[in-house]
């Protein structure tokens, strides 16, 4: 049994979507692992992760659209210490994961010809996130 951890600094281009399919694949390589699991964390409470359509973005922009109707920063909010898109950002994220766990085999990231994994960037800015990726198996 084979386990590799890698710690990856992601940056945003602020609120949206970020493929980490390079990123993770190429953790996943490294490790050696043919059959196993890759269980990507998120460290922050402001970003989450998805396993989404990779296809068509409309999917992700109507997804944005829906999470920003479910948390809008219009509303009247208590915590807003880094600014009026930091608890919405906390909402969305509570909604969301902060961990995806992905089947490999063949040493390659088992998803579906149409799925993708994505950090989900809750705030406007940009930023740089980190993910700890762990690769367990033979």
């Amino acid at each position: 049994m084979k386990v590799h951890q890698r710690s990856l600094r992601i940056p945003t281009d602020g609120r949206g979507f970020t493929d980490l399919g390079a990123a993770v694949t190429g953790v996943v390589a490294e490790s050696g692992v043919e059959t196993g699991v890759c269980v990507v964390f998120v460290c922050h409470t402001s970003a989450s992760l998805v396993v989404q359509e990779n296809a068509d973005p409309a999917v992700r922009r109507d997804l944005e659209r829906w999470l920003g109707e479910l948390a809008p920063e219009a509303r009247a909010w208590e915590h807003a210490d880094e600014g009026p898109d930091d608890m919405p950002a906390h909402a969305r994220a509570a909604l969301g994961r902060t961990s995806e766990t992905i089947p490999v085999t063949g040493g390659r990231l088992g998803l579906g010809t149409w799925q993708g994994l994505y950090l989900w960037e809750h705030r406007r800015a940009r930023h740089q996130r980190t993910l700890t990726v762990t690769v367990i198996g033979a």
